[in-house]
């Protein structure tokens, strides 16, 4: 049976002050070491104090240690008081695998903020659907360690701050004109799309929805997109923003994609988000209420209006 929806009403969890932990864990694919531990530097210049899951070393071939142990360093990190915020050392694949053996409620118990993107999308998501757990969908340290400055300031503000904050872009073009409010899921096309069709796949009634991507061709977008829109997905959608989609060949092609897609519903499209796997990653919040303005080429979100 499909998840319909949230088991619990979305919370925010606190931000961090100076001096804070951070725990960081492998929930996917191993890392290069050399990158993390740049990444690692990043966080600590910016004040933070970190702790590493020894489990986070181990490999299991293409993943980062067998399910359950990857399972496990999410659970754990969740439950352990002295961690006020966690980030994933790196995506690739796996993420989806951990899913049936997370402790939803447990998490719940105790929240905290959870950042990664890419492969992390499924947890991101998930997390957000099962346990309320509004999420980051930002930079994984390996990531981290060569984020630009706008990328930088994100960071830093999406885990200390709790003013209101929004993303006025530079480049940004309109598909289609309005504005729309609503809680945001972004993530992986890629990763969002292998969720269809399981338990863990992702409402998007009544939700804003930002999309990025890597090394995928415009007809492998679209084939994504489709099935997506077959399986219902969109259905009830308020607005769509469309972030980094690198490597994915000539950038007017995949507006195109988009606009086919999309084309038949009526609701505010805006694209040229920071938002993926190029050097700016702005940190955005999985399950926060925001309002997507496609004619100001805004996004704007609240967090102290927004959960309840």
């Amino acid at each position: 049976m499909l998840t319909t929806e949230r088991q619990f009403k979305a919370i925010l969890p606190a931000s961090l002050m100076p001096g804070d932990v951070i725990g960081l864990i492998t929930p996917a694919s191993p890392f290069n070491e050399a990158d993390f531990f740049r990444g690692i530097q990043v966080l600590k210049d910016m004040g933070f104090q970190t702790v590493l899951d020894p489990r986070m070393f181990d490999r299991s071939g293409y993943l980062a240690g067998t399910d359950r142990q990857r399972a496990a360093q999410v659970n754990d990190a969740f439950a352990n008081d002295d961690i006020r915020a966690i980030i994933c050392a790196r995506g690739g694949y796996g993420a989806m695998r951990v899913l049936p053996y997370l402790d939803y409620e447990s998490i719940h118990r105790h929240p905290k903020l959870f950042m990664g993107f890419s492969d992390i999308t499924a947890l991101l998501c998930v997390l957000y659907q099962r346990s309320g757990l509004v999420c980051l969908h930002g930079p994984v340290a390996t990531t981290l360690r060569n984020a630009g400055a706008d990328t930088r300031r994100s960071v830093f503000k999406a885990l200390t701050s709790s003013e209101p904050m929004d993303i006025s872009l530079k480049n940004g073009v309109t598909l289609h004109h309005g504005k729309a409010s609503g809680p945001l899921v972004c993530g992986n096309l890629t990763t969002l799309c292998h969720l269809v069709g399981t338990p863990f796949q992702p409402v998007l009634e009544d939700h804003i929805l930002i999309l990025e991507d890597r090394g995928e061709k415009p007809y492998r977008i679209d084939r994504m997109l489709m099935q997506m829109k077959l399986a219902g997905m969109f259905k009830g959608l308020k607005g769509l923003g469309i972030g980094d989609f690198d490597a994915c060949g000539d950038r007017v092609k995949v507006m195109d994609v988009f606009r086919d897609i999309f084309q038949t519903m009526d609701i505010p499209i805006l694209a040229g988000f920071d938002i993926g796997h190029g050097q700016e990653n702005i940190v955005v919040p999985v399950g926060l209420n925001v309002l997507l303005d496609a004619d100001r080429h805004v996004m704007s979100w609240y967090p102290h209006r927004n959960v309840i």
